[in-house]
């Protein structure tokens, strides 16, 4: 009974996760803070307009974070195109979270790099 009842009254939604992207995650936040609340056609023109050099956010372009998260908004839309909800009420969440952080070099300590990863969670929530 319980789990029915969680089930009917949960929201209607889909998301698309992508772990150890090669962003920064400061970066990857601001853009998720861009898009946030927005409707899912106003962000994707958002993330478009920005890796084609048209619009920017803080005097920035952001290409390589605005490509990933396009592409991760994108298999979002095909999941909740697969669930059935309706495109034009859905609405963007996303957030940005530290991912691991690679470092390399056989001496690290004198030669070494380091690479820091994000990882970014896109929800589409039906409104």
């Amino acid at each position: 009974m319980l789990r029915y009842a969680l089930k009917r009254n949960e929201k209607k939604s889909a998301k698309a996760y992508g772990r150890n992207l090669d962003l920064s995650r400061r970066k990857a936040a601001i853009v998720c803070q861009a898009i946030r609340g927005r409707q899912l056609e106003k962000a994707k023109r958002l993330l478009e307009d920005m890796v084609e050099g048209k619009r920017n956010l803080e005097g920035k372009f952001y290409t390589k974070t605005a490509k990933t998260m396009l592409n991760l908004l994108k298999s979002a839309e095909a999941n909740a195109d697969a669930k059935g909800l309706d495109a034009e009420r859905l609405v963007v969440h996303a957030t940005a979270h530290q991912g691991v952080e690679y470092r390399s070099g056989r001496r690290f300590k004198m030669h070494g790099d380091t690479r820091k990863f994000a990882h970014v969670q896109v929800v589409l929530e039906e409104k």
